[in-house]
């Protein structure tokens, strides 16, 4: 009988219980497909006497985390505690200089230290998986590193938070605004203890930034993606924005230019015809567009307990195989430093402000544009009441450094009531 591949547990909450279940579940199954046994052989968590739906008396018990990576009973260390530093960080990193393979679902962790991680796996000459870290239950990793292997990436973008997609799309069909689904959110659970991390769109941007890691051959730089959180959208937005055949998503995009890597997590208008406007609910989707490919589409859970888990055993099945690669697709200390670029092609934009009803405000506002370079492609103005008037301006394509010149002199005409909203209409 072919020598089992052993697992030590760090974290026993909803994904370690879905790794437990699956492998008690599914032990043949696994088995035939590894062409070896997979077992639990210790586990760690807060406390040990917790009611976690699953048995777990007949594993070994580490009241430190860090012990799993010592033990001489365990081969592959599935870190699922999260956090950048910390216990998260020395159980790792114990894990791979005490010879241990390691599987992760931490992006915070990654995204922080993980350049420095890879070199670390691959000078001890072990494996640091992570597709569960990155869009749940999708194999974008995968995807990137092995189906695409021949490709040279141009561009790399999609929805990668799952409750920031739900929020936007329940304000869409419920016609609620912000801060109720906000909080319809929190009580259903969907949002992080800081739910900052959710809706400012820090979690969606870790995962950005592996990705881009990844397709680009660079080294990981979570500090310089540009983030925008959803707060700002209204439902005003998100049914303006339908009027003209567009849906409101919290897009990701990673490209490589000529000036750098740009990387951009912020809300944009896309084309409700294009599978990312149709996406609902706690999806997620990454869309891939390959020199050779083309443009690729993966759809799937971006969270949750089973999703998350079949991407963990998804790469603990690869270690049992002794199939291995380099962390990022290619040998960390081939991974260049990119310069980081600001966003360098233009793009349409939807302006929505608020005038004071008078003559010559609208006129003052086109002028603005037109003197930082800006033409307009439409303008709407909203029947209202009293003196404030509505209006929505679609630009055409313009940068993101004109936009920002006009939103700043905008302020000095003394016609605009409250503060302006500048999205982008990304072309996909």
């Amino acid at each position: 009988m072919s020598t089992p591949l052993r697992l030590g547990i760090a974290g026993l909450g909803t994904v370690g219980i879905g790794v437990v279940k699956i492998v008690q579940t599914h032990a043949a199954l696994l088995a035939r497909r590894a062409g070896r046994p997979v077992e639990i052989v210790a586990v760690s968590a807060n406390s040990r006497s917790k009611n976690r739906g699953a048995d777990i008396s007949a594993y070994g018990w580490e009241d430190d985390p860090v012990q799993l990576a010592r033990r001489e009973d365990v081969d592959v260390v599935v870190e699922l505690i999260g956090g950048e530093n910390g216990v998260a960080k020395a159980l790792v990193e114990t894990a791979l200089k005490s010879g241990k393979d390691v599987v992760t679902a931490n992006k915070a962790l990654l995204a922080k230290h993980g350049t420095a991680l890879a070199r670390l796996a691959e000078e001890k000459g072990r494996s640091l998986r992570f597709e569960a870290a990155v869009a749940g239950g999708i194999p974008v990793i995968k995807a990137l590193t092995e189906g695409l292997a021949g490709n040279q990436i141009k561009r790399v973008m999609g929805v990668m938070n799952g409750t920031c997609n739900y929020i936007l799309t329940r304000m869409e069909s419920a016609g609620l605004p912000y801060d109720a689904v906000f909080e319809e959110a929190r009580k259903l659970g969907y949002l992080e203890a800081d739910p900052n991390l959710d809706v400012g769109g820090i979690d969606a941007g870790h995962k950005l930034s592996l990705l881009s890691a990844i397709a680009f051959g660079t080294e990981v730089d979570f500090d310089n993606v540009v983030l925008q959180g959803i707060g700002s959208v209204s439902t005003a937005d998100i049914r303006l924005a339908r009027d003209m055949g567009y849906s409101i998503k919290l897009l990701g995009v990673a490209q490589m230019t000529g000036r750098g890597l740009e990387q951009r997590m912020t809300p944009c208008l896309v084309p409700e015809t294009h599978p990312l406007g149709q996406l609902q609910g706690g999806t997620n989707m990454v869309v891939i567009e390959g020199d050779m490919v083309g443009q690729i589409v993966l759809r799937g859970a971006g969270a949750g307990e089973g999703p998350t888990a079949s991407a963990v055993m998804g790469d603990v099945i690869d270690i049992a195989r002794g199939f291995r690669l380099p962390v990022f697709g290619q040998p960390a200390a081939d991974l260049v430093a990119a310069p980081p670029a600001a966003v360098s092609a233009g793009a349409p934009w939807y302006l929505r402000m608020t005038l004071l009803d008078k003559p010559g405000a609208l006129a003052k506002i086109a002028t603005v544009l037109g003197e930082s370079g800006i033409s307009i492609a439409r303008m709407r103005q909203y029947s209202h009441e009293g003196t404030d008037a509505p209006v929505l301006i679609v630009t055409h394509k313009a940068s993101s450094d004109d936009i920002a010149h006009a939103l700043t002199r905008f302020a000095d005409t003394g016609v605009l009531v409250g503060e302006p909203v500048a999205l982008r209409i990304e072309e996909v």
